[in-house]
């Protein structure tokens, strides 16, 4: 854990156990309950204690996640970012989606809200989450003509972003 002044960056990999595993039978349905029970109680308790957390959640698009996997197959340097279950993932898309969706249903909390960053323009996702740390955080010398609030089109809250990304993208 960090102390006063430091910053540490986790991936969303703790949260596979609420996504990632039960999709892929990594886990069994008592371990995803115990983990959606605790993980907002841990969080809660974080945040008690003083730390600010960021949950940002990259949502990319199903074309563009399979333009991504059809560009690191065939680039020999980018074959490494490329796994098995990354491959498979593609097929259950409707299984992962509601598993985010369930996910987000208990871990999207007041205390530790997640932020869904549609994601398909790299840069810009980038940016917005940059800008939102940035803009959220009090210190001196702000200069709030360049921090400014993200653009609600690219970052937003998952009650409202994720729904209406999920929503289009089942009708493709």
């Amino acid at each position: 854990m960090p102390i006063e002044g430091e910053v540490v960056f986790f991936d969303r990999s703790w949260y596979n156990r609420a996504v990632v595993e039960p999709v892929m039978g990594f886990c069994t349905p008592a371990d995803t309950r115990l983990f959606l029970k605790h993980a907002p109680i841990l969080e809660k308790m974080l945040v008690e204690n003083g730390f600010l957390i960021y949950k940002f959640w990259f949502s990319v698009s199903r074309p563009e996640q399979f333009r991504r996997f059809k560009s690191r197959e065939m680039d020999r340097l980018k074959q490494w970012k490329l796994s098995p279950v990354d491959l498979q993932s593609l097929s259950k898309w409707n299984e992962y989606s509601k598993s985010i969706a369930r996910m987000f249903e208990y871990t999207d909390t007041p205390e530790s809200p997640w932020l869904v960053v549609r994601s398909d323009d790299k840069k810009r996702a980038r940016l917005n989450c940059i800008l939102h740390v940035l803009n959220s955080l009090p210190y001196s010398k702000k200069n709030k003509k360049l921090v400014v609030a993200p653009d609600p089109r690219i970052l937003g809250p998952a009650k409202t972003m994720y729904e209406s990304f999920a929503e289009k993208q089942s009708r493709k």
